[in-house]
């Protein structure tokens, strides 16, 4: 032994193991007759690796390993996504520190340098994954703006259109005025706010002094309102049904109607129903053939109403209406009130529920093809719990708002007439190619490209056959695996089912495993803006890549949350310690005894015992991988190791009364069982026992050479 070699540094072995891994994690080069088919959830290219992606991918790699060892080959393709309105408002705030916005480049140029931003930070993920050891194909990297990829989600687009599931309509929907651009409701972030309920008079019409009493939290949106909804079962208000209120400061009158969404609970009873700002409002004014007033525009001002609001921000708005309404003393009373406002999960800016004409997906059909796909078993989900959650966003869902109305992502195939847009009419053509008929309204040839992009959901949502780009590379769909955090189970998960379904008629992967969500010590979720966050790479520097491996491993059991903690670490750290020594000590032991020492064939207790131990370690780790219980699997590694292992075996090695083979067997199967776990230092330490051939090219313990030892 070399003196370097008598203790573990990581740094000085982690890359050029890594070096030695990489060729053999192309496919071409794996010979199994089995796969294991396993998809990546794509990094946003805005993305640094955070302790959510180490944990999720580490636990495939896990499996990956494991299914390699047992002679499978392993389809594993990397990629990152294009995150249309993440990567937008990182340029754009690159800009602003220059004193420019987009509209100052125009879409060409600013295009263009949103693509010299992605050229030059976009894979930095992809590297950082490297480091924590991770093994897919590389030489197959997948971007959602390849020219292929995009193909298949234009053809997507088309074929919903031909079918007709997508259709074009002004509906509510959810706006950030600083991305410009519509959001799902998935695509939201509610805080807690410390706000205002405000109690308003409404006059009733039918010549009494009667009025009643509507609680809001958005008075700036009573300009819009087009009714006063109750519940059909709030026996206070049906004398009013089909009567008409007085809309105050407007003077309009709106009709008193009964509906199920009204919660008879929340402040009055009565609800103002304001279709335009309001998702729950339209969904009503649907039911009702109710109107849509609008008096909030894209960029959160007053628009189209009383002279003294119009071009007012909404909050500026907000408290001239309060004074209005106490000046004609329809303003009953201002309570305190705490409640969850939307945000964007990107910018962080107050979204607004504005009109707006974009492109929808029918869900109604295509959540029926989602239920089936669970029920029936064709996908599985674990943690188990996780199907009801499954199940009834299914029950609830809305159609789907595929557009996006900014420059950065995969543009709709639609081309309108420019003619027809001068004359205040929409014509368009779906198609990829230029249309090269005429106008069937101008009889003229004027197409424009629309600048709408595609919801980056809507694309990821085809990743488990969008990503097979030759004829044969198509073999590998479905997937066995994908897994995934709780806050994409809908935006990702459940999309790509059905579209799997829908496109292929079979399911996208066979399993799904939603891992724990990694919180601070305090149970909050970790954030870097907020300086709650690690950065695992500060890890990886401390400690070594295994031991992040390990730490976040042993963290992850089944459950919902988990609450870091370093000293998870420092236990991994001391293991990898453990297990460097216990093979030094193996290898000095062999060479100081290799010539005074033979198998005899023999036997001890200890021998026996351990063999057992290890047989039984062997099956239960094995079968806890299969199962996603990966943290049991690691302990009952660590336990069978060190405590059975290190603190019994070998101190009664030193006898020599054990039998050498007996302990070479052991100390071999153990690198085995640990390496998809930390497989830096079993590589290491396989290399150092001057094995030639990597251990990362083995095969799983056999438990049948332990019983031949046993049979002796």
């Amino acid at each position: 032994m070399t003196e370097a070699a008598k203790h573990y540094n990581p740094k000085e072995i982690e890359r050029k193991i890594y070096e030695k891994w990489q060729p053999f994690f192309k496919v071409g080069k794996q010979k199994g007759k089995k796969t294991f088919i396993a998809l990546i959830a794509p990094p946003n290219i805005t993305g640094v690796l955070h302790l959510g992606h180490a944990l999720e991918n580490t636990m495939i790699d896990i499996m990956a390993r494991y299914h390699r060892f047992k002679g499978d080959r392993v389809i594993w393709l990397p990629g990152t996504d294009h995150a249309s309105i993440s990567t937008q408002n990182v340029v754009e705030k690159k800009l602003k520190k220059q004193g420019l916005t987009r509209f100052d480049l125009g879409r060409k140029k600013f295009l263009e340098e949103v693509w010299r931003w992605r050229d030059q930070f976009g894979d930095l993920i992809l590297e950082q994954f490297k480091r924590i050891g991770i093994s897919p194909d590389w030489s197959r990297i997948r971007f959602t703006l390849d020219k292929e990829y995009v193909k298949t989600v234009e053809d997507a687009f088309i074929h919903y259109y031909k079918k007709g599931l997508i259709y074009r309509d002004d509906r509510a929907i959810n706006f950030c005025p600083r991305c410009q651009t519509s959001l799902s409701d998935l695509e939201i972030d509610w805080r807690e706010n410390n706000g205002n309920l405000f109690y308003i008079r409404y006059k009733i019409k039918a010549g009494s002094n009667e009025d009643l009493i509507v609680a809001t939290t958005r008075p700036e949106t009573i300009l819009a309102d087009v009714a006063l909804a109750v519940s059909p079962t709030d026996k206070r208000y049906q004398k009013y049904l089909g009567e008409k209120a007085i809309l105050p400061l407007v003077n309009r009158e709106i009709l008193i109607i009964a509906d199920k969404r009204v919660d008879p609970n929340f402040g009055t009873g009565v609800l103002k129903i304001t279709p335009a700002h309001s998702l729950i409002d339209y969904e009503i004014a649907q039911r009702h053939s109710l109107p849509m007033i609008s008096v909030i525009d894209q960029e959160a001002k007053i628009c189209n109403s009383l002279p003294e609001f119009n071009g007012l921000d909404w909050l500026e708005a907000r408290e001239k209406i309060i004074e209005r309404l106490k000046a004609i003393q329809a303003l009953e009373k201002i309570e305190v009130y705490q409640h969850s406002l939307p945000y964007c999960e990107r910018c962080g800016t107050a979204l607004q529920v504005i009109p707006s004409k974009e492109w929808f997906l029918k869900m109604k059909d295509l959540a029926e093809l989602a239920k089936a796909a669970v029920k029936q078993k064709k996908v599985r989900i674990s943690p188990d719990r996780f199907k009801k959650v499954y199940f009834d966003w299914l029950k609830n869902v809305r159609d789907w708002c595929v557009s996006r109305k900014i420059w950065w992502g995969q543009q709709l195939p639609v081309w309108f007439c420019q003619n027809c847009l001068k004359n205040k009419s929409d014509v368009y053509k779906i198609s990829r190619l230029k249309p090269q008929s005429n106008c069937n309204v101008c009889k003229k040839q004027n197409w424009s490209r629309t600048e709408e992009v595609f919801d980056t959901w809507f694309s990821s949502a085809l990743w488990p056959f969008a990503i097979l780009y030759s004829k044969k590379e198509q073999v590998w769909y479905p997937a066995d695996i994908v897994s995934s955090a709780r806050d994409i189970f809908h935006l990702w998960i459940t999309r790509m089912i059905f579209s799997g379904f829908y496109f292929k008629g079979k399911e996208p992967f066979k399993k799904v495993f939603i891992h724990p969500t990694i919180m601070n010590k305090a149970g909050q979720r970790m954030s870097k803006s907020l300086g709650t966050g690690i950065d695992p790479i500060e890890l990886v520097e401390k400690y070594g890549a295994d031991v992040l491996r390990f730490g976040l491993i042993w963290q992850a059991q089944q459950t919902q949350d988990l609450r870091f903690n370093e000293d998870y670490f420092e236990t991994g750290s001391k293991f990898a310690n453990k297990v460097w020594n216990a093979v030094r000590f193996y290898q000095i032991f062999k060479d100081k005894n290799k010539e005074s020492r033979a198998d005899n064939g023999n036997l001890t207790k200890a021998d026996q015992l351990i063999l057992k131990d290890l047989k039984k370690t062997i099956n239960l780790v094995e079968k806890k991988i299969l199962n996603f219980e990966f943290s049991p699997a690691l302990q009952s590694i660590y336990r069978f190791f060190w405590n059975r292992f290190c603190d019994v075996y070998l101190e009664s090695s030193k006898t020599g009364k054990n039998n050498d083979k007996v302990l070479e067997l052991v100390i071999f199967d153990s690198l085995k069982l640990l390496h998809p776990f930390m497989p830096f230092l079993t590589e290491q330490l396989w290399l150092n026992l001057g094995q030639k051939k990597l251990l990362f090219l083995q095969s799983w313990p056999e438990t049948k050479t332990i019983d031949q030892f046993l049979k002796k």
